[in-house]
């Protein structure tokens, strides 16, 4: 377990995780949804906790932001605003923290499940 920020983050490692994480990341965002209400429960508190199994998250945060990089780099040389690709909410914050890094600005559009973001010219 650490902090970063002000957000919990709890990794969970081992052998075979995969069924834990599951196609796509879904069990995890499951587990993590979960955790959270358990928290809530016994504190009264909303929680902000990341649960992260095998890597995956860190991994798919990797794989974000060069996503993000590549697309900042297509905004600043068109000028053009970039939608990207529906994401969960976990892969839209990595975007949006990546586009701030970047002095950029970028918002989340559409409903869910297909919410996306869009990454804005300066």
């Amino acid at each position: 377990m650490d902090v970063e920020g002000d957000r919990a983050s709890v990794q969970i490692g081992g052998a075979d995780l995969s069924q834990l994480v599951g196609r796509n990341g879904e069990v995890l965002e499951a587990l993590q949804e979960l955790t959270r209400l358990a928290v809530y429960r016994e504190t009264g508190e909303r929680s902000r906790l990341m649960l992260d199994v095998g890597g995956h998250r860190a991994e798919q945060r990797t794989r974000l932001v060069a996503i993000a990089e590549k697309s900042i780099a297509a905004v600043r040389e068109s000028g053009e605003s970039v939608s990207l690709e529906p994401m969960s909410a976990f892969e839209r914050k990595v975007v949006h923290d990546a586009v701030a890094a970047a002095g950029l600005t970028s918002e989340s559009e559409g409903a869910e499940p297909k919410r996306y973001v869009v990454i804005l010219p300066a």
